[in-house]
């Protein structure tokens, strides 16, 4: 018995339009998920913590570099500055639960950015380049703001590597850094498997456009920690290194590197949290908020 023309490509067919149907799925769950899970806070939303919680606070917005740059001041001029960079993915409403903490608040004025790409500074449209990052932040502090020292900053996981560029470029900004899980030395971090292919255009498109800056970010990372290998020699202030013991994006032999390149780092304080892997700052507010204060006694020794 002979098979009907066609018959012998049925299933080929099926399977293709499974396909087409699963794909249009995925992008649309993509979306979706863009839309709604943005990791930021906006300024409606900020300000009302900062009434609720009776901050003095502010939302600003400046131009650096051809972007507009969101940031947020609290507290008082007279107070010694901190400033707090985010990492990747993520915004500067990471802290907004932080900027309630009264020993934070007695000790500081605090400065938090959206970083270029996360936030309200350009959601999707990362900044790869970890120098012009940090010159883009840095004006925060000595044209914007006329920052008080002594000035710590801390930071977390991608941006920790642009807290030490500012260090490096602007040793008179800065006078100790804190650091948690610290993405330092080149290569020395978990690279996925599918970074490369979501860099495609075909695939770019469709990407939750926070992830779309993390991926930029990420896959540039490597290059851009390498051009800072001849500087780490410029940092000159004290710095402590905070990392999840189990942390599976950024290896644990960052502290070694830390070890090796901040030879001239007057104090280096090096802690591992047990049971802990990358995402301190949703869990590790305390151990943070300690290495914060320890940078700072140490840098108003000096």
């Amino acid at each position: 018995m002979k098979s009907r023309p066609g018959s012998r490509y049925r299933w080929l067919r099926r399977l293709t339009r499974v396909l087409l149907i699963f794909i249009g799925v995925i992008i649309c769950a993509c979306l979706v998920f863009d839309h709604y899970v943005e990791f930021r806070k906006d300024d409606a939303e900020l300000n009302r913590i900062f009434r609720e919680e009776g901050i003095e606070g502010q939302i600003r917005y400046y131009e650096s570099r051809g972007r507009t740059i969101r940031y947020a001041s609290i507290g008082k001029d007279s107070l010694p500055t901190l400033l707090m960079l985010h990492g990747s993915p993520g915004s500067m409403s990471y802290y907004s639960g932080r900027f309630t903490d009264p020993v934070i608040q007695g000790h500081f004025k605090i400065y938090a950015v959206d970083r270029p790409g996360y936030g309200y500074s350009g959601l999707g449209d990362p900044e790869p380049s970890i120098s012009e990052q940090a010159e883009m932040i840095r004006v925060i502090l000595d044209s914007l703001n006329h920052a008080t020292h002594p000035i710590i900053i801390s930071a977390g996981s991608y941006g920790a590597s642009i807290a030490c560029r500012i260090a490096m470029d602007h040793p008179e900004l800065v006078d100790g850094l804190a650091l948690t899980g610290p993405a330092l030395g080149p290569g020395l971090e978990t690279t996925f498997w599918f970074t490369p292919a979501i860099e495609h255009w075909s695939i770019r498109w469709f990407i939750p456009r926070i992830f779309r800056s993390a991926n930029t970010e990420k896959i540039h990372h490597r290059e851009e920690l390498e051009k800072m290998l001849p500087y780490w020699k410029n940092i000159r202030v004290p710095v402590t290194f905070l990392q999840g013991e189990n942390d599976n994006i950024v290896d644990t032999s960052n502290a070694g590197f830390a070890r090796t390149h901040l030879i001239n780092a007057p104090y280096l304080d090096i802690n591992f949290v047990k049971d802990r892997e990358h995402r301190l700052a949703q869990y590790e507010w305390p151990a943070i908020r300690d290495n914060i204060l320890k940078v700072y006694n140490e840098a108003a020794r000096n």
